[in-house]
């Protein structure tokens, strides 16, 4: 501390007239210390301390500024532990975050986008809020946010699979239609169909939006043999993974790289956003790995549930 004050002011006052002021205060150091202090060479911790804070500041601005400590440290030792920093405790990803002023994104609530259909005319909740998938293509969910523009609203439709959280469609557009939805949809199924699964079966989940219980969307989802599901309290807890990835989308994109001038712009940021979150965002709910990784790591599970 005092040897940063003399460093502030040591070009204008010099630092003998600055530690003689200085010890009249009370303050007791003599121009010797102050110099002993600053040419003496930076501890082990000091330096590992630098490599750090580089590492984790390029992280933390790469990644939407969206890592807290514990995606942080993930990332930190998701890799073999590099020889001048080794492995990194949580404790100091903490510490160095704190003295760097970076910290996660949290998530705020949104309002729902979709308009519900009659209770009677909704298919059955097959999922009954439990999100679990045991393989890949057994669970679907779907959901429509939306963002404000200069241009205007504009409307965002994700699919996402329940067993590695991964995003295989989604769509951008400035309206509510069935299409907006469909197409979200199209996306998933020629996704997974050209790398060769079998989507029989499959359940998708979704809220009690009129785009999802259209006619053109139920035959998409015929012509798959894959069956439709609805929350049947009308909450969002019914739909509660869908949910929480708007709620990302939301906080980590929207709110944190906006405002957005118009369709174009967000479609291209959410297009980026989209691999990243796939490819490079670590999960809780995955024990760290990527929607992608963790579905690579799996492949048994993946062939035996085709």
């Amino acid at each position: 501390m005092i040897c940063s004050y003399i460093d502030e002011y040591k070009e204008e006052f010099g630092v003998e007239p600055i530690c003689t002021t200085l010890r009249n205060a009370g303050v007791q150091i003599a121009p010797s210390t102050y110099y002993a202090r600053i040419h003496r060479q930076p501890s082990a911790r000091h330096r590992r301390d630098e490599v750090l804070k580089e590492e984790i500041s390029r992280v933390h601005a790469e990644n939407y500024d969206a890592f807290g400590a514990r995606k942080m440290h993930i990332v930190l030792n998701r890799q073999p532990a590099r020889p001048d920093r080794g492995h990194v405790a949580r404790c100091t990803i903490e510490r160095l975050m704190r003295d760097l002023g970076l910290r996660g994104i949290r998530r705020e609530k949104t309002p729902h986008t979709t308009r519900s259909a009659p209770r009677e005319l909704c298919p059955t909740d097959l999922v009954d809020r439990h999100f679990e998938a045991c393989a890949p293509n057994h669970l679907w969910v779907a959901d429509i946010t939306y963002v404000r523009t200069f241009s205007g609203w504009v409307y965002v439709a994700f699919v996402t699979d329940g067993f590695n959280r991964e995003i295989v469609g989604w769509q951008v557009s400035r309206s509510l239609h069935t299409t907006l939805a469909l197409d979200a949809l199209q996306m998933g199924i020629y996704q997974r169909k050209r790398a060769g699964d079998d989507l029989s079966g499959l359940i998708h989940h979704s809220d009690r939006g009129v785009q999802y219980r259209a006619i053109r969307y139920g035959e998409a989802l015929a012509e798959q043999d894959a069956v439709a599901s609805v929350g049947s309290k009308g909450d969002s807890y019914d739909n509660a993974l869908a949910e929480a990835l708007n709620l990302l989308y939301k906080a980590e994109l929207i709110r944190n790289r906006g405002p957005w001038e118009g369709i174009d712009d967000v479609e291209a940021a959410t297009a980026e956003w989209v691999h990243w979150f796939n490819t490079f965002r670590p999960h809780g709910s995955l024990a760290g790995a990527t929607p992608i990784a963790f579905r690579a790591d799996n492949r048994e599970v993946s062939t035996l549930a085709a």
